[in-house]
């Protein structure tokens, strides 16, 4: 080591710094997604989440799905014939994304309830970060799930598909 520069055994240890003076990053002082922290800082989240599906719709709205090419086609439906509960979503999505609605139950109505259920679930809990509330998973989560409810969706798309493969639910076909 040169002179000027004190070897490392040289240099006194940094005292620990007490709790009072170090800066609070947890947004308001009160835990991380507590309550406090700006408005801004509690809505990135939900507004990041809804400029996501957003830009999904938007992309979907451009490129039609109805014309081949542009999207790969299901390969359950391509190898089996069989439709899955996802058929159709593309097609249903562009049709919202023009404002369709029938056209889009038409062309997957499990797929439009999915778009409804996201839309409660995002205003919900936009309305719990606008007021300030503990963020999901940090408290108390935006829409409280049990197991049963789970196991209720699961049946519902189960159902769905099941239906939709029989000659009687060829009203729920693309």
């Amino acid at each position: 080591m040169t002179e000027e520069t004190p070897a490392p055994e040289d240099v006194p240890p940094v005292p620990p710094v007490p709790p009072d003076v170090l800066p609070d990053v947890s947004g308001g002082g009160r835990g991380i997604g507590g309550r406090g922290g700006g408005l801004v800082r509690r809505l990135g989240a939900p507004a990041g989440a809804l400029a996501a599906v957003l830009a999904a719709f938007a992309f979907v709205g451009l490129v039609d799905p109805n014309e081949p090419g542009h999207y790969p086609a299901c390969p359950l439906l391509r190898l089996t014939g069989v439709y899955c509960p996802g058929c159709g979503g593309l097609r249903s999505a562009y049709a919202i994304a023009h404002g369709e609605p029938f056209t889009a139950l038409g062309a997957n109505a499990l797929a439009v309830f999915g778009y409804l259920g996201f839309a409660v679930v995002w205003l919900r809990w936009f309305v719990v970060c606008v007021r300030g509330r503990p963020a999901v998973g940090v408290a108390a989560p935006v829409v409280p799930l049990r197991a049963a409810h789970g196991w209720v969706i699961c049946a519902v798309v189960l159902g769905f598909t099941v239906i939709r493969n029989l000659p009687f639910g060829s009203f729920l076909t693309p």
